[in-house]
């Protein structure tokens, strides 16, 4: 096994800790919201058995990197990864980005080509959904909170009920500052940035992902140049953790 290195350093003004485990070619692991490297530690392990440089950073606000003092959009999120990435001094690496970090990879991928080797969306997130009819009812309902109660609490209420039903429930987790992001990175949609991406792709995806559904990861197929997607029959959104092996093994055949 591979010895693990753990580091601190300060990118984009945010006291960011992350993780080196492997020699070679460099892979960036880019984790997903509400999580932290240590949960693709499986991933991490194989991959580095295989001649790859896992690099693992926490992202500001997740597992032991600083909250940003503000709240961040997806934009601040990108400018610290590429400033990540060239305090590391890294040229063109094998970006894996899941869910949240899904996010930041499509759009590292198409702003910043001459950086990205090869990409890995896995469960990625990204393209905003159409909202259903009782998506739109809430929605509805929340909006009416705020325009005919004066009430404060009622109108947190409000905003409860939207947030928890529409999104996510680590919006009712989290605290003011990350409830904030949460709520400008998902306001985002990165489907016209699809065909901008010029490397080569490989989309995996669980077959009852109910964060991400399958349906977006068709989507990404078709819209991004060099995509092929990979489903794994019977998992749902975290693969890498249901299914580490077969994931790890599906990445190297890609590499």
């Amino acid at each position: 096994m591979n010895d693990c290195q753990e580091n601190k350093a300060l990118i984009k003004g945010v006291e960011t800790n992350y993780k080196i485990i492997g020699q070679g070619r460099a892979v960036l692991i880019l984790h997903g919201w509400g999580s932290s490297p240590d949960s693709w530690n499986t991933v991490q392990e194989i991959l580095s058995g295989q001649g790859l440089r896992v690099i693992s950073p926490d992202f500001p606000g997740f597992g032991k990197s600083e909250t940003p003092e503000s709240a961040w959009n997806l934009d601040d999120y990108l400018a610290w990864t590429v400033e990540f990435i060239d305090f590391l001094k890294l040229d063109k690496l094998i970006i894996i980005g899941h869910s949240f970090g899904g996010r930041v990879a499509i759009k590292l991928s198409a702003k910043y080509p001459e950086k990205v080797e090869k990409l890995i969306l896995c469960g990625a997130a990204g393209i905003k959904p159409k909202l259903t009819v009782k998506q739109k009812l809430v929605l509805g309902t929340a909006k009416a909170g705020n325009f005919f109660f004066s009430n404060r609490l009622l109108k947190n209420a409000a905003r409860k009920i939207f947030y928890t039903f529409l999104s996510h429930k680590d919006y009712v987790k989290a605290n003011p500052i990350m409830k904030e992001i949460m709520k400008k990175v998902l306001a985002e949609d990165l489907f016209p940035i699809l065909s901008q991406i010029n490397a080569e792709t490989l989309l995996i995806w669980g077959e009852k992902d109910k964060m991400v559904p399958l349906k977006y990861g068709r989507i990404m197929e078709r819209e991004i140049k060099d995509a092929k997607l990979k489903i794994i029959s019977g998992a749902g959104h975290s693969v890498y953790k249901e299914v580490p092996e077969k994931t790890a093994s599906i990445i190297s055949e890609f590499l």
